[in-house]
């Protein structure tokens, strides 16, 4: 099971997060060990629950390519609209990423998450991503696949407090 309500609330990303370091990297740098790995997908969870699209596409190469769903896009600014339109409709969105596998500068993680649309529907995502990465530590592809079923409010398993969105 990728979570439970029993797990701890993600942790807030602190500035660091989504800073390109004095020598434009983003580490930890691949290749990846396991430990490496983990800090990734960590960073990428706490950086989507601030549902903040630019400092999300901070972690994308400026030319990422990405399949999200069923739409196929290239670059920053396409991935920034991406996530203003999803965050838009998926309101109270809360996400856990599980780190499925690794090798050399590619990662496989599970991830599932909650929101309601604007009629009060709650839904459950689950999800299956593949990130490569440039030597640099951004993400230069994102290949997700997402199912989302409908759920009553009261099977919802995630559901710490939101902290603001403002960046």
């Amino acid at each position: 099971m990728v979570s439970t309500s029993t797990r701890t609330p993600p942790k807030q990303p602190d500035r660091h997060t989504y800073a390109i370091d004095s020598v434009n990297t983003f580490p930890p740098l691949p290749p990846f060990t396991e430990e490496t790995a983990r800090q990734k997908v960590q960073a990428a969870e706490a950086a989507w629950n601030t549902r903040i699209p630019e400092r999300v596409a901070l972690a994308y190469t400026e030319d990422s390519e990405w399949r999200n769903r069923a739409e196929f896009v290239n670059g920053r600014p396409a991935i920034i609209e991406i996530l203003r339109r999803k965050w838009a409709r998926e309101l109270d969105y809360r996400l856990r990423k599980e780190l499925w596998a690794f090798a050399g500068n590619r990662i496989a993680v599970r991830f599932e998450y909650e929101f309601h649309d604007d009629t009060g529907q709650w839904y459950r995502a689950y999800g299956n991503e593949n990130w490569e990465f440039a030597a640099n530590g951004l993400m230069q592809r994102r290949f997700a696949s997402i199912n989302d079923l409908p759920i009553a409010e009261a099977e919802r398993k995630f559901r710490w407090e939101r902290t603001s969105n403002t960046a």
